[in-house]
């Protein structure tokens, strides 16, 4: 191949990058600010009463795989390679750390979390009792102990949770480990592409960390800290969800592993005094919740990531 063939496939690329990019944060931005902002009227969505709100921000889940479609489309690229085919065989063990890994980490997270901050842990659940009381609802009223159901909802996030979250998530992975990770990762140093990927994963969340997802409202520097922490946090899980989809060539392990992280993230906020703080903990989102996931996330880096630092195609094409 000659170089000028070679740099014309690369013009392509980074052609199909952007068109990628500015499609994807159109969309969601005039949908978030012309259709979820106007909804929400100035509600903090992390409460999580306005079931409409958060129907229509599930729905910005998906804009990032219709994206993916356009650009396909557009420039004629087709769908050969689109990063679909699970290939199971010989990445059991990525399939394995993909499903429960995240739930795991969540858990070491929070338990961290209380080993800090003892104070922090009622035993008695009244946080989600007093959830429940303020939408008009009496605890009493179930026919088990809260600590079931909540022993309930863990279990069920860490065994079905991927699957259940998948279709959801399959709208954000195709985006950004299907289409523009490998793209990156052909183009750029890993390092720089991690860093990178993980912002512009974290800027596409800014319409609704605006809204009070993940972080509320009214803390110092809203909604500005917010989304510069959700950018960190994306950084962190970009690394992670990266690195099973490079392992396998697919972004399926990364579907279920965002599956498993939206589906017990939160678990460890039944279990306090107050809700905790969402930029400190339990929730991975915070940074005493989220150390473990710095921890692996730090370890891929050292003995994966460093070692393929040159932007070829072996980066991707060799697992």
């Amino acid at each position: 191949m000659n170089s000028n063939h070679t740099s014309s496939a690369e013009k392509i690329e980074t052609k199909r990058i952007l068109l990628f990019l500015a499609i994807t944060f159109l969309i969601t931005y005039v949908y978030s600010f012309g259709i979820v902002h106007p909804a929400a009227k100035g509600e903090n969505v992390l409460n999580g009463s306005n079931p409409t709100v958060i129907l229509l921000i599930a729905g910005i889940m998906f804009f990032p795989a219709l994206g993916v479609l356009i650009t396909r489309l557009i420039t004629k690229e087709g769908f050969k390679d689109a990063w679909l085919w699970p290939h199971f065989k010989g990445n059991i063990r990525i399939y394995l750390l993909a499903y429960f890994g995240p739930g795991i980490l969540t858990l070491l997270g929070t338990v961290l979390y209380f080993i800090i901050f003892p104070k922090q842990f009622d035993p008695e659940f009244g946080y989600i009792r007093g959830t429940l009381e303020a939408s008009g609802v009496n605890p009493e009223i179930y026919p088990l102990p809260l600590s079931t159901i909540i022993l309930s909802q863990l279990l069920t996030g860490l065994f079905l949770g991927p699957v259940m979250n998948f279709v959801t998530c399959f709208g954000e992975e195709w985006g950004w480990r299907g289409y523009l990770l490998p793209k990156m990762a052909k183009k750029m140093s890993m390092l720089p592409m991690l860093l990178i990927n993980g912002i512009i994963w974290g800027l596409w969340h800014a319409p609704i960390t605006a809204l009070g997802h993940n972080y509320g409202m009214g803390y110092p520097g809203f909604p500005f800290t917010g989304i510069a922490a959700m950018c960190g946090f994306c950084v962190v899980m970009g690394i992670f969800l990266s690195y099973v989809s490079l392992k396998t060539q697919s972004c399926i392990p990364a579907i279920l592993g965002h599956g498993a992280i939206n589906s017990i993230a939160g678990i460890g906020i039944y279990c306090t005094t107050g809700g905790g703080n969402p930029f400190v903990g339990p929730a991975p989102t915070g940074i005493v919740g989220g150390i473990p996931f710095i921890i692996v996330a730090v370890i891929m880096v050292i003995f994966y990531f460093a070692k393929k630092e040159k932007p070829t195609a072996e980066a991707v094409d060799n697992k």
